[in-house]
């Protein structure tokens, strides 16, 4: 059998590790041959390849990024986009293919699963929004990126008795600065779920300050003020409709200081976020799930997706992972409250 692979949208630690196991039980168990598509969805949508075989995955379980390369090209957004994927791998004697994304990869994996080709999905995001799969492989790491962001934000926010908000990924769903912000002992954290009051925010940072302490907020980029009480910028799309998103640590470091009086520093994690290498537990789910797409692949099951549930990796169709966003239950945000102020 021959199997094409690739990686779409933002990279993520721990995109390598689920390539190189993918390739070593394909190639070593199976005896499968293996096709890389470039760039995400541009890959098979132009025909672009690169090969992709045991050697070319060596050493590269601990690298970030994606040896194949990413992209937020979106098929469906291309006339004839599907049955343009579909000629090119018949072309190259694909017989199946393994996507590794997350909602918006996986959303076009699902349209071609439909349309009769042989698909397997792999979830990644690191704003581990997938549903049902309990983590996505990136998430620890990026979580771990911003707690050593935090940790050294405290000293020099003590230091110089400032307000300090360290502003994370998250678009739709707030688990990077849920998380994050339980991990590293934030004063305040905001979470696209829960709209925030600026005033209630500025509340807990007084509060902070009068303690003789200087706070830390952690807010998600993709965090909102209540209706009618506080002003953000519009952003522009991206392929998939997708506000670019970025600034609200800016608008928050604006409002506190002239509200409370007290100096703002806004820090952007931004793309560190995604860069480096993984975490042990990215690099194991990673290679977890790789083995367990493959097996799939050999078994002939397409529409498919792995998925983590518990300590198992299982198989959930594809249109029930990408139905709906997974995100911060309200009740998960409340246990964070206690630490607000």
């Amino acid at each position: 059998m021959r199997i094409g692979v690739l990686t779409g949208g933002g990279d993520c630690p721990g995109l390598n590790a689920v390539i190189r196991a993918v390739v070593r039980k394909g190639v070593e168990v199976y005896g499968h041959e293996f096709v890389g598509f470039r760039d995400g969805w541009k890959g098979p949508l132009q025909g672009v390849t690169m090969e992709l075989g045991v050697p070319q995955v060596r050493g590269i379980l601990p690298r970030g990024g994606t040896i194949l390369g990413s992209s937020r090209t979106n098929p469906l957004k291309v006339e004839g986009g599907i049955n343009r994927i579909g000629e090119n791998l018949a072309a190259r004697g694909v017989d199946a293919l393994i996507a590794i994304g997350g909602e918006d990869t996986l959303g076009v994996a699902t349209q071609l699963a439909a349309a009769g080709l042989t698909v397997v999905g792999v979830p990644k995001t690191i704003d581990n929004d997938l549903n049902a799969t309990d983590y996505t492989f990136g998430f620890d790491t990026a979580v771990q990126i911003a707690v050593d962001a935090i940790d050294r934000l405290h000293t020099t926010a003590e230091s110089h008795h400032r307000a300090l908000i360290v502003e994370v990924m998250g678009r739709h769903a707030g688990w990077i600065a849920l998380h994050s912000g339980l991990a590293g002992g934030a004063n305040v954290i905001l979470i696209p779920e829960r709209p925030f009051e600026i005033d209630k925010v500025c509340e807990y940072v007084t509060a902070r300050f009068e303690r003789h302490y200087a706070p830390i907020i952690v807010v998600a980029e993709g965090a909102q003020p209540a209706a009618g009480t506080m002003a953000l910028q519009a952003g522009e799309l991206d392929a998939f409709g997708h506000v670019r998103l970025g600034g609200i640590g800016q608008v928050l470091e604006r409002e506190i200081e002239q509200r409370t009086g007290f100096e703002s520093r806004q820090t952007v994690l931004g793309h560190v976020q995604r860069g480096g290498t993984p975490t042990a537990f990215d690099r194991i789910l990673a290679t977890r799930f790789g083995l367990h797409a493959i097996d799939a692949v050999h078994e002939g099951v397409s529409g498919v997706m792995v998925a983590l549930q518990g300590t198992s990796i299982v198989r959930v169709p594809l249109e029930q992972a990408t139905a709906e966003l997974k995100t911060v239950p309200l009740e998960r945000y409340a246990e964070a409250e206690v630490f607000f102020g």
